[in-house]
This record gives C-alpha cells, structure tokens and sequence, in this order.
C-alpha cells in the first residue's frame, strides 16, 4: 500500500495528463481521411462508450480512472444541435491521492460541424474552465478563441489561426475519428494534424503500421495499429509517443492505448459500449 500511495503521489502530474490527452491521442486518425465537417456521421444518438485508464509504474500498474463517451441531441444557442461528452473520473488509490473530475463536451450542428467545445476539471478541489469557440471564416481555414479561467481569474485569453485543415479539441478528435475509410488504410502511411489545446497548437503525427489482433480479458479485437509521435511536454519522446489499436469494424472505437509519459505509461482500454450504430464485428472471440 505505501509503494502505491508514493506512485500514484509522485505521477500525479502525468496522470493529469493522461487524462487529458487520453482523447487527443486520437486526432491524427480523424484528419487522415475525413472531411470538415464529415461527410458521413456513424455515431448514434444514445449511444455510449466505457473505457478504463490504468497508470503504470515501475512494476506497479493500477487502475486509475474510467471515462463515458456519450453522444446526443441537444439545444446550443436556441438551435438544435449534437453534444458529444466525455465524463472522467479517478478511482482506488487515485481518488485519495489525486482527486479528478472532468467534463468534456463538444457542441456539432447536426451536419457534424464543430461549434464549440469546453472542458470543466475539478482536481483536488481545485477548478478549471477551458473554452474554444471555432469560427470558419474561408473553406480549409479555423479560426478559435481560446479561454481558460478558474472562478476567480482569466488565465488565458487568445485567438489560434489554423490556416489549412481540420482543427479539433482533444475530445472533438475523437469524433472525427469515427468518420475515416479504414479500407484505404496503408501500412506506411503518415498523417499529420493539429489541436488546440490552450494557447497551443500541438502538432501531432500518425503512422500505420498495419492490423493487428488485441487481446484484453479473454477477448480477442480485431485492429488497426497506429504509432503517434506527440511534440507535448508531458511525453518523454516525440516519436511514438503513443500507440493505439482501433477496432476494424463500422463503428472504428478506440480499442486501447499506450502511452509513455515522463513518469511511467497510461494505458487505456475499451470495456464496453450500447446502442452503437453498428453491429462490434471486431469483436471475434470472447471467453467466458
């Protein structure tokens, strides 16, 4: 128990960060192929995703968090509208030592537009607003404003120019993702992106690496594998950073993650998922 409390104390900060780009690992897979806004939308109204995220170091790998991804329909600014969720929370020994609680929404229209994006965290106590507004001002272009704020002061207030592709947050990656055409996926190929994270733009690279078969507790996935190269302070290398294994099926959900922070790894794994849009033929044998 001690060994564990001085862990989870000392990566407190890359379990911070984990979280926060466990979404962002995914962009480049978006960008790759899909359109702003995408031409086809794949997610189902009422649909609902479960992850874990566990947090290794040195020999000591615990679960540390799980997330929801949802996606319904919604009012923003008096229109209908998409809101696409996700809902962080620590557990076990996380939970005393580094309480977290984050929100995560993005506000489409139902063409699949990307309007506006915020993010709420409440860690130790301690709160947390990030906004992004996204303005499209010519084809091909984005323009966002950029806001970060507790209750009592403005940290950060600036405009981010992306003057050629797709421009996302770290969850608003994840639902592009889900638009790609993973049949004209090649090994080899290299994708790079962007997203907004404060007053950043952080660049990120994909690479393919071809399919493979993921195995987590008795069940086998069928995949494709991606390396990411990350240029974000909270990862000790730029190139393959981080890997994921994307379900190879309609639906394309993150299958699981690996990540390699300053202070040991996160992973991520899918646990389950209702009311998809489509059948989870990825899934080829579980045990029971």
């Amino acid at each position: 128990m001690i060994a564990t409390e001085a862990a989870a104390s000392r990566s407190d900060r890359g379990l911070r960060r984990a979280a926060a780009m466990m979404c962002a690992l995914l962009l480049v897979l978006a960008t790759a192929r899909a359109q702003c806004p995408p031409a086809n939308i794949p997610l189902n109204v009422g649909e609902s995703v479960n992850y874990d995220l566990y947090f290794k170091w040195g020999v000591i790998m615990s679960r540390a968090g799980e997330a929801t991804i949802s996606y319904n329909t919604t009012k923003f600014r008096g229109a209908t509208a998409r809101r696409y969720r996700m809902l962080f929370r620590t557990i076990k020994i996380f939970e005393s030592v580094y309480r977290m609680r984050d929100t995560l929404d993005c506000y489409y229209t139902p063409e699949g537009a990307l309007l506006y994006s915020v993010k709420r965290s409440n860690e130790n106590d301690y709160r947390l607003t990030d906004e992004l507004t996204f303005y499209y001002p010519a084809k091909g272009r984005t323009t966002i404003r950029s806001r970060r704020y507790t209750p009592t002061e403005m940290k950060i207030d600036t405009t981010l120019y992306v003057r050629s592709g797709c421009a996302f947050d770290m969850l608003g990656a994840t639902y592009f993702l889900r638009t790609i055409n993973r049949t004209s996926l090649r090994s080899g190929d290299v994708y790079p992106a962007i997203i907004a994270v404060g007053h950043d733009l952080v660049k990120v690279n994909l690479r393919y690496h071809g399919p493979a078969v993921v195995e987590r507790d008795k069940a086998r996935y069928r995949t494709h594998h991606f390396s990411i190269d990350i240029h974000d302070d909270a990862f000790t290398q730029t190139r393959s950073a981080a890997e994921l294994w994307v379900g190879d099926d309609e639906n394309f959900l993150p299958i699981k993650i690996r990540a390699k922070l300053k202070i040991g790894y996160a992973e991520v794994y899918f646990r389950s998922a209702a009311r998809l849009k489509a059948p989870m033929s990825c899934l080829v044998s579980q045990g029971k």
